[in-house]
């Protein structure tokens, strides 16, 4: 199984490289290997939480974390992170769709870019509110961040500029991975917790050291956009194998 933890490794420098955390595509590489899909969010989300927090932190002494409106995102879509969380699901309808939305979130991938300096934003940027909700309860249903669709949708509607938008979605991803992650263990007890983490130790050291990598050296040597469509491609070969089985 010595593939896995370099796959974590190669999602999370991928990932963190475009503002993501990488969640929905850990997610897949474990029920890919039969991982319990009960305990699989858990570990999926402590992933997210350490690839993003260094991003996110990042931003912030960068001074491109647009605070009122990240945290207006964020905080709306973290109680329904919660939810998602606590809410039981059956495997078939649980890898089904984590599949779909792994399609979903690499095709969203080549969706146009907001510029780098902000242009005037759209009519619809006003009400990306309304997105944030629905997308925190996917976060947490699956163990993903939910990143990966809101920054799309806030490129569309040109709702800040390009540094801004990763540096929200890094914010919106670390915020729902824990509100995700705290409802996950609300319905499966404490004690799945360690057992979850119980032989995932490689998995975080993996993920550490790709996100650090990502963020820092990725965009330094390959063009951002052909970072993006590698992630798309990770993203959607992962979810159609899901798929198909």
């Amino acid at each position: 199984m010595i593939w896995l933890p370099l796959g974590f490794f190669l999602t999370a420098l991928l990932y963190a490289s475009v503002g993501f955390g990488g969640g929905s595509t850990y997610s897949a590489l474990l029920a890919l290997v039969g991982f319990d899909y009960r305990l699989l969010p858990i570990v999926s989300l402590c992933c997210n939480v350490v690839v993003v927090t260094g991003s996110t932190l990042r931003f912030a002494r960068a001074g491109e974390m647009p605070w009122r409106g990240a945290l207006i995102l964020s905080l709306l879509a973290a109680p329904l992170a919660f939810l998602g969380g606590l809410t039981p699901i059956r495997e078939e309808a649980f890898l089904a769709l984590l599949g779909m939305s792994l399609i979903a979130a690499g095709l969203a991938l080549f969706l146009p870019r907001a510029p780098q300096a902000a242009a005037t934003p759209t009519r619809a940027a006003r009400h990306m509110g309304w997105a944030a909700a629905p997308l925190g309860y996917l976060a947490g249903l699956v163990g993903i961040g939910g990143g990966v669709f809101l920054a799309p949708l806030l490129h569309l509607t040109r709702w800040n500029g390009a540094r801004r938008i990763a540096a929200t979605a890094s914010l919106f991803i670390l915020i729902n991975s824990l509100a995700g992650l705290v409802g996950q263990l609300t319905k499966n007890g404490a004690g799945r917790f360690a057992e979850a983490l119980t032989g995932a130790l490689p998995l975080l050291v993996a993920v550490v050291i790709g996100g650090q990598l990502g963020s820092l050296l990725a965009l330094r040597i390959l063009p951002e956009r052909v970072i993006r469509w590698l992630t798309a491609a990770l993203t959607i070969w992962a979810g159609s194998r899901l798929l198909l089985g």
